[in-house]
């Protein structure tokens, strides 16, 4: 019998599916000519997602083992109608787009006026054998963080002190922290204080976000001069360490990042999955505040 979070994962997607399904065939263009059959999968687009979604929950290191394991040995009742592990990959690359959309629309946060951001890379190889490296070829880039250089991706992250993402960006590993911030569709949903590290330091970019409503906090350099800040916020920067929890969660709970994906669809596709799988987790590193609504003291 399905596991109460199962169940909880699979209505909400396949109510999404019977919304989106129809408004997706709306707006498709077949440019090829040919004549394609519509006869429906053994496995619908619902729950291809709800199996994307709950690999990324389950432990497990790949997705083989868990679908030939797991699912066609242990959830018959739960999904009688499975396929082979082949057919599977071509249907997951068929819903990419389905949990782009889902990630976007229903799975993200809400701002709460305290955000947090920070970035962090998502190896595609090894540095040695980026020269050599084809899945990726043309997307990732080499790139330098805290812990050196690498291959791969960086992934932009804004959560908010529910640790719940409400604002993400995949970008090559060799574009700085800061360019995200500079793009106005990125902080539409932003207001409020935003928490940073050192490096997101730039007064060019303090005085677009204040602009916009949103208050960049950060700490600052050994050379450079003291400021006043507020206790509150210094108070604040300790806790910024939360999303560092958050990224650990996605990599070695979630398995945002490995280097055995066979296409740069597949590696999408497990990436949309597992920040879906994240927001949906029922319990998050929070970080444990009382937001005081200052009327009130007045009052």
């Amino acid at each position: 019998m399905m596991t109460a979070n199962l169940i909880e994962i699979f209505c909400i997607l396949d109510e999404y599916c019977k919304y989106f399904t129809p408004e997706l065939k709306k707006h498709l263009v077949d440019t090829s000519g040919k004549r394609h059959r519509n006869r429906p999968c053994c496995l619908s687009d619902s729950e291809v997602m709800t199996i994307l979604v709950l690999f990324h929950t389950m432990h497990f290191r790949d997705l083989k083992s868990f679908y030939l394991g797991y699912v066609c040995q242990h959830m018959r009742k739960d999904i009688p109608h499975t396929v082979s592990y082949n057919r599977f990959v071509e249907r997951q690359a068929q819903v990419a787009l389905h949990l782009l959309l889902f990630l976007q629309t229903c799975a993200l946060g809400k701002c709460t006026g305290i955000s947090i951001i920070d970035s962090t890379p998502l190896v595609s190889c090894h540095i040695k054998r980026m020269h050599m490296h084809k899945t990726r070829k043309g997307w990732a880039a080499k790139g330098k963080c805290t812990m050196g250089w690498f291959y791969g991706f960086k992934l932009h992250l804004v959560i908010n002190d529910k640790a719940e993402i409400i604002q993400w960006q995949l970008t090559p590993g060799n574009v700085d922290d800061r360019a995200p911030l500079k793009d106005s569709r990125f902080t539409e949903k932003l207001f409020g204080k935003l928490f940073a590290d050192r490096g997101y330091i730039s007064q060019d970019l303090f005085e677009m976000l204040f602009v916009d409503d949103i208050h960049l906090v950060t700490k600052i350099k050994k050379n450079m001069k003291n400021s006043l800040m507020n206790l509150y916020d210094k108070l604040m920067l300790r806790k910024r360490s939360v999303i560092e929890t958050v990224n650990d969660e996605l990599k070695n709970v979630c398995q945002i990042e490995h280097t055995r994906h066979r296409s740069i669809d597949n590696f999408a596709t497990n990436l949309f999955a597992g920040l879906i799988a994240y927001n949906l987790l029922p319990k998050k590193p929070e970080m444990n505040i009382e937001i005081i609504d200052k009327s009130r003291l007045i009052a």
